[in-house]
């Protein structure tokens, strides 16, 4: 079992640059593969990025590549998503997302048993 706490949400400019971050709970968190997804009203949920255990090994979806970067630190349990620069499209909640490291790195949303509660984010112009 793992628990995820994200934060770092609210309000930021479009152009501007935002950090994401998920905290977990427990001792194995090496050994999570670690993922990100967005919704927004009236849109699918996007799976945008993940990362495995080593932090070379990272998904990104066409639409946040070159803007979106996760990264990790294990010693913290911790997973990062920065945004810069931000869009208004990327306005929405952001939930973290973590799995077993098993195999490849998983890029769906139904490959992840386990979720936070989300964070807001929302973009002026």
């Amino acid at each position: 079992q793992v628990q995820l706490v994200e934060s770092g949400g609210g309000l930021v400019q479009a152009g501007g640059s935002l950090r994401l971050s998920c905290a977990a709970s427990g001792r194995t968190f090496s050994s999570y593969a670690m993922g990100w997804s967005r919704e927004a009203p009236g849109k699918e949920r996007e799976f945008v990025a993940a990362i495995g255990w080593r932090v070379d090994y990272t998904y990104y979806a066409e639409s946040v590549k070159g803007r979106f970067t996760i990264s990790r630190d294990n010693a913290k349990n911790t997973v990062y998503l920065q945004i810069s620069p931000v869009r208004p499209e990327d306005a929405a909640v952001y939930s973290c997302a973590a799995r077993l490291n098993i195999g490849r790195l998983r890029t769906a949303p139904g490959d992840y048993a386990y979720w936070g509660q989300g964070t807001q984010v929302t973009v002026s112009s």
